[in-house]
């Protein structure tokens, strides 16, 4: 699968604050996104850092630039948080309500510490940026964090690329270095307040949480001379493989999180695990991620659009 051999758009020069609104609300809403600049957008973003981080374990990134570690520092600092709003210790059904104290914290702080970190060429979009890294961490209400979600933390990474704030050669330390320490706090938020899956297709999904990391952590390991598919079934290769690849750490943290047999709590992973090659599972995870992320109502309704993704189909 190859990125479209295009350039990102470069949107600083031009950007006009605008305030992000819901336009999908039916199915047939979506027919329009699909057409839209947003959707190809996203979808471009998506395929240039596919292809970036073809056949590159983490440990390739030797050094990130300043804008990189940047954000990684972004991402450390809310996860700072957390010490702050232990859980709560009444019985809860549905979520640890000590989240939404979290939350509202990262709500509080964001404005200072975007204006603080990010470049001031780049201010004028923070209202607009803002709305996709507080929709990155979970719902306040449902109290809970799925594939949504992490759409919304791509989105946000998309949008500071097409203001310039990432060049193309960093897009491997972006997934590599940015995206896996927002896995790695995702992962503690989740354990921590008991996150609920949201839109979770239970047994029969992919993952309760995450899908992204499947795309790309199939594509770190297009190539590989000895891991296959078939290889996330061993224990031994699940632990020693998981600090360099995305795939075999999601792996790792559902054997961490569920109990029983793998083919019985996560049957359509090891379905997968039967697929003849990384490749054609890196391909089948990216039609999968359109038609089970990006054109489900379910999910995408809770995206807003705006100058950075604009919801209105070309013509």
């Amino acid at each position: 699968m190859q990125a479209q051999d295009v350039p990102y758009p470069s949107l600083r020069s031009n950007y006009t604050p605008t305030a992000p609104r819901k336009c999908i609300r039916e199915q047939k809403d979506i027919e329009t996104f699909v057409r839209s600049p947003a959707y190809e957008r996203i979808m471009t973003f998506i395929l240039m850092l596919n292809q970036s981080v073809m056949d590159k374990p983490l440990s390739a990134v030797r050094s990130i630039s300043f804008n990189v570690q940047a954000v990684v520092s972004l991402l450390d600092i809310i996860d700072g948080y957390i010490i702050d709003f232990p859980p709560l210790n009444n019985p809860q059904r549905f979520g640890n309500k000590a989240f939404r104290m979290w939350l509202h914290h990262v709500e509080e702080r964001t404005p200072s510490i975007m204006q603080s970190t990010l470049p001031e060429s780049l201010h004028p979009a923070l209202p607009e940026l803002n709305v996709y890294w507080l929709g990155s961490f979970g719902n306040e209400t449902r109290i809970d964090y799925g594939s949504g979600h992490e759409l919304s933390f791509l989105a946000w990474l998309a949008g500071l690329a097409m203001l310039d704030y990432f060049s193309k050669d960093e897009f491997d330390a972006v997934v590599l270095r940015i995206f896996t320490r927002y896995l790695e706090l995702v992962r503690r938020l989740q354990q921590t307040y008991s996150l609920e899956p949201a839109g979770s297709h239970g047994v029969w999904g992919l993952d309760d949480h995450q899908f992204l990391p499947y795309l790309w952590g199939s594509a770190q390991l297009v190539h590989h001379p000895k891991l296959k598919p078939s290889s996330i079934v061993q224990k031994d290769v699940i632990e020693a493989m998981a600090p360099d690849y995305m795939y075999f750490r999601c792996i790792q943290y559902i054997g961490e999180m569920k109990r029983g047999p793998f083919h019985e709590h996560s049957p359509m992973l090891f379905d997968i695990s039967g697929v003849v090659s990384w490749n054609k599972v890196n391909t089948g995870m990216s039609k999968m991620y359109i038609a089970e992320v990006l054109t489900k109502v379910p999910v995408v309704q809770h995206f807003l659009f705006g100058f950075l993704f604009p919801f209105s189909a070309y013509k």
